[in-house]
């Protein structure tokens, strides 16, 4: 049985990130490891002044094949998963001239970075480490006698275990170096897997094997309730702008819940180009309470604000275009947790920042809509894989299946309608007019609930504004799925509608129009659903 302290005698270092590695070797050579060395690695040390040995020397064999072959030999992985009071191991490194390693300090060739920096595919496979997974790999399942280091951020424990214990590093040290050991290079093959799938010819649907992998983005205080445990990590890849790319100008920690509804709203935003008009979503709760097109941001921001202005209380504001001095002094006058947008300026920066707890974030750009993606959500026991809604209403071919037809206007409502609905929870029905919602059900068990909380939601926006009659009136509904039965789309008219977008395909459909034409609606359809769970 292995003891609960090994002491390290040899250390093997072989690193692509070379951030303190200097200080570190030379902390162990201090404390009396002896040092073994690869390449880059190598010569960093050797021009340090530090005695080190080149793995070379441990082989017998050069480092060949622009170094694709160096340490992929019984010299070193008998080094590493040599069981230290395993006899027969004891006499296979004595008969073979093996010398134990306790200690292995790697980090992966870069190919996350090389990745996300849009580098060519050739480069990318060169990217591609063989043997550091194989060597940590290996270190790691031999835990019991050997430590295995793949963040830099450990060093500092590995000293503090070395001195504590007189040269030894602790089981519990060990075993957590391991775990992380594992983990990473489990995250480094899920990220060149998913790369593959995406460069290469079309997969089948379900692949009989799927990996996820992510690297810590931050460690958050708590998930969507304070007992239960949360934590952010990025995916490997070129980044979709968004809450993974942004930049934290100022304001209090982002929590889960910020960051699952800032994405929403960044996502709901992103449908609206940026070069045709200025647009703001207003999520709460991962729904949009309210959202409108404008003239400015400003414009947009008063109208989105007007569809729901008490659910926008703690709300999340998201902007299509970087933020100005107006929209900013406009948007900091309620209480808001985040905003976020592409870019803000230096006048918009200070005015915010008079807000300490308020969350400032900047992409850099907007996601694209119509972006293939795949989208992973967990269920006990397992996970649900599916690729990303990339639908987008510009490219539908709008039918229209009621004896009249829409307006240019309600057209232009519609198809805004339906863009929004795509990002309502479901059963989701959104009522807009003029290029902002009016009135938006999220949420629901049954599609006519949805329509009878937005005509009331419509109603109450209309009230708070001091209007006289619901903002339904006139306005256009979307249904992100079609209508089962006549009675939502009756709830809408009755609301005051004049236009409806669906995708169609119920059972009932000519049901639903001969109900539409009778109340005098207009009626397209998609043949797009756009339920979202």
């Amino acid at each position: 049985m292995a003891s609960d302290l090994i002491p390290v005698t040899r250390a093997l270092l072989s690193v692509s990130d070379k951030s303190g590695l200097i200080d570190f070797a030379r902390a162990l050579a201090e404390r009396g490891v002896a040092l073994v060395s690869t390449g880059g690695t190598h010569r960093a040390l050797s021009e340090a002044g530090l005695a080190v040995t080149e793995v070379s020397d441990l082989t017998g064999y050069p480092e060949m094949m622009d170094g694709r072959v160096k340490t992929l030999h019984p010299g070193v992985h008998g080094g590493l998963l040599a069981v230290r009071d395993n006899p027969e191991h004891q006499a296979a490194m004595l008969a073979h001239g093996i010398q134990p390693i306790d200690l292995l300090v790697v980090n992966l060739y870069p190919f996350e970075a090389t990745l996300a920096a849009g580098r060519p595919p050739a480069e990318c496979i060169e990217n591609i480490d063989i043997g550091g997974p194989a060597m940590i790999r290996a270190a790691a399942k031999n835990h019991e006698d050997v430590a295995v280091v793949v963040d830099v951020a450990d060093y500092a424990a590995v000293l503090a275990d070395l001195d504590a214990t007189g040269g030894a590093v602790t089981r519990a040290t060990r075993r957590r170096l391991a775990r992380k050991a594992f983990a990473r290079t489990a995250s480094y093959d899920a990220a060149i897997a998913a790369w593959l799938g995406e460069t290469g010819p079309a997969e089948e649907a379900a692949p009989v094997f799927q990996a996820l992998g992510g690297t810590l983005g931050q460690g958050l205080r708590y998930g969507e309730n304070p007992h239960q445990q949360a934590a952010f990590y990025r995916t490997a890849g070129a980044a979709r702008p968004g809450v993974a790319t942004a930049r934290q100008l100022q304001g209090k920690e982002l929590s889960y819940n910020n960051l699952n509804d800032t994405d929403a709203a960044f996502e709901c935003v992103s449908e609206f180009d940026p070069g045709r008009t200025a647009a703001v979503v207003i999520v709460k709760h991962a729904n949009p309470c309210g959202v409108a097109e404008g003239a400015s941001l400003l414009a947009a921001y008063e109208r989105a604000l007007a569809c729901d202005p008490v659910s926008a209380f703690g709300g999340i504001v998201a902007l299509n275009r970087p933020l100005d001095a107006q929209a900013a002094r406009r948007i900091v006058e309620i209480f808001t947790e985040v905003i976020i947008a592409p870019a803000a300026s230096e006048e918009a920066t200070a005015i915010v920042a008079a807000k300490k707890n308020l969350r400032l974030l900047v992409t850099g750009g907007l996601a694209d809509p119509r972006q293939p993606g795949t989208l992973w959500r967990s269920v006990a026991g397992g996970f649900l894989v599916q690729s990303r809604d990339a639908a987008v209403v510009d490219d539908m071919p709008l039918r229209v299946v009621t004896r009249r037809a829409p307006s240019e206007r309600e057209m232009t409502d519609l198809r805004f309608a339906f863009r929004v609905a795509k990002h309502v929870k479901s059963n989701a029905i959104v009522y807009a007019k003029d290029g902002a919602t009016v009135g938006i059900g999220a949420g629901q068990m049954s599609r006519v609930d949805s329509s009878r909380i937005a005509a009331w939601k419509a109603a109450e926006a209309a009230k708070a504004a001091g209007l006289p009659e619901s903002l339904a009136r006139g306005a256009v509904v979307a249904s992100d799925a079609f209508f089962p039965f006549a009675d939502g789309l009756l709830a809408a008219a009755e609301a005051g509608a004049t236009a409806v977008i669906q995708p169609g395909g119920s059972m009932r459909d000519d049901e639903v129009i001969r109900a539409a034409d009778e109340a005098g609606l207009a009626m397209v359809f998609t043949g797009h659903r756009h339920f979202r769970h």
